[in-house]
């Protein structure tokens, strides 16, 4: 049996506007640009080829199936740019018929360079695929299929998916085929899922090559070399980008036709049919393990990291962006994350490409620049002034806390110190006896009482001094004695 198992990858990224020094503002992505480029392969790519899986769905009543990915920057554009290509894709989750994978909400590099920003961004792409579509991924798909032995156990953590999709390059396959179901190393549980790089480029690349030998690529003569698999393998995975449709691959050049021409060759023979990956996951088992101590990707004819990383303003630029991190998500500033975020897609880095041989019109197709220094230059300004940005507002948080912080001291600073207030009841009664009359003393002749007594200065009393001996003293200053009782001194 022979299962086709196919994967288109959806994406658009955020693209910038020519971004220089002397920009004051803060505006990076070119709305316009992006909304143009959007509309465009709506029309030409979205609208046409999903129309035509949604008949091709009906026809054969649910034995055709696909798998999408669709990136989170793109399902924000389609949101605002084409509504009508957003409720297309729902219309096709809602067949059962459809699976949707689970990436980089960014489409990111983040794997690379931060494990923590790499999680963050897949659950957000996570939410995202249940909040549109209404299904939990079990899959991942990581960006542009970089993958290494350090990408399992990343994704065997998070505990909610079931396999990786993966390039079937052949330095890491050595003599083996894509068309079965591997594993990773030190891993029982998750499975690989690896491109057959052959027959996907033959639909993906060489269909409108008129050099190509095999030119012109009729359905049927593809049906018959997924017929040869069979025997030799479980599934054939054909993965490729959406845009294969109409965009790369124009209207007039036959695309359309083959694709809808496809499933009834594929069917003719009976023991082939078509599968989503968790289905494929869920039929075949393992045979053996994928060791992969390089990384790889699907991309170029080197199927690595060189599209992204391989000269030096490619790896400055990356390697200043995630320096970035922590401040930027310090801030607590929501536009700021958001346009770091966007920074990090990886077609940012791919315009940079120096690479001009064999890929040169691949690196060239939808590049807003002329050169890939141009493409670096504009890049590092808006990074610059993001930078910029995060200092500004980490300064002003720190004058807010160091102002509040003077301010309380000051108030603490005002306040009288009191060991132990008095009670209510205290005050109120020392008020009271200080208000109370003195009492009047009589004095008798011959007493004690009528005796003289002198001040504290050793001066005559009053009486002394010729007072009537039947009138109080004049009154004087109250104080306590040392008994607690009030009188006169």
């Amino acid at each position: 049996m022979a299962s086709v198992c196919f994967y288109f990858q959806v994406h658009q990224p955020c693209r910038l506007r020519h971004y220089t020094i002397f920009h004051q503002d803060s505006n990076y992505f070119d709305d316009s640009k992006n909304e143009e480029v959007c509309k465009k392969v709506a029309n030409k790519c979205y609208l046409p080829t999903n129309l035509l899986l949604l008949d091709l769905i009906k026809k054969y009543r649910g034995r055709f199936k696909v798998a999408f990915s669709i990136t989170g920057i793109l399902l924000e554009q389609l949101q605002s740019y084409s509504q009508e290509v957003l409720s297309s894709f729902q219309e096709l989750a809602a067949t059962g018929c459809v699976e949707f994978l689970a990436e980089t909400y960014h489409h990111s590099l983040s794997f690379l360079y931060s494990v923590d920003e790499f999680i963050e961004q897949i659950e957000s792409h996570k939410q995202a695929v249940q909040r549109f579509f209404g299904q939990t991924p079990r899959i991942f798909r990581n960006t542009e299929l970089i993958y290494n032995n350090n990408l399992p156990p990343l994704i065997e953590r998070l505990g909610c998916f079931d396999a990786i999709l993966a390039e079937g390059a052949d330095y890491i396959l050595g003599y083996r085929s894509p068309n079965f179901v591997y594993r990773p190393p030190n891993s029982q549980r998750l499975k690989l899922l690896l491109k057959n790089y052959h027959l996907s480029d033959d639909i993906a690349f060489r269909f409108s090559n008129r050099g190509w030998n095999e030119w012109p690529l009729r359905a049927d003569k593809f049906a018959s070399w997924v017929n040869a698999v069979n025997g030799n393998g479980y599934v054939v995975n054909l993965f490729m980008d959406y845009e294969t449709f109409g965009e790369h691959q124009w209207e007039d050049t036959g695309i359309f036709n083959f694709m809808r021409q496809l499933p009834e060759e594929i069917f003719k023979h009976p023991d082939n049919d078509f599968k989503t990956p968790s289905e494929v996951v869920a039929a075949y088992d393992a045979v053996g393990v994928f060791d992969a101590p390089y990384t790889i990707s699907w991309a170029d004819i080197e199927r690595d990291l060189s599209a992204w990383q391989g000269n030096a303003m490619q790896q400055s630029a990356a390697t200043e962006l995630y320096k970035l991190e922590s401040k930027v998500k310090a801030t607590k500033d929501e536009r700021i994350l958001a346009d770091w975020r966007k920074l990090q897609t990886s077609d940012h880095f791919y315009y940079m490409c120096t690479k001009w041989f064999s890929d040169g019109d691949v690196h060239k197709y939808f590049n807003p620049y002329d050169s890939p220094y141009e493409a670096y230059m504009n890049f590092m300004n808006a990074l610059d002034d993001l930078n910029s940005r995060c200092n500004r507002v980490l300064r002003l948080a720190s004058a807010k806390a160091e102002a509040g912080a003077g301010q309380k001291e000051q108030e603490s600073a005002r306040i009288p110190i009191m060991e132990t207030p008095p009670s209510q009841s205290a005050v109120h009664t020392a008020v009271e006896e200080q208000a109370r009359p003195l009492p009047r003393i009589p004095a008798k002749r011959g007493s004690s009482q009528g005796q003289a007594r002198h001040t504290t200065d050793g001066q005559p009393s009053a009486r002394q001094c010729g007072d009537q001996a039947d009138q109080p003293a004049a009154p004087r200053p109250a104080q306590r004695a040392a008994d607690g009782v009030w009188q006169s001194t």
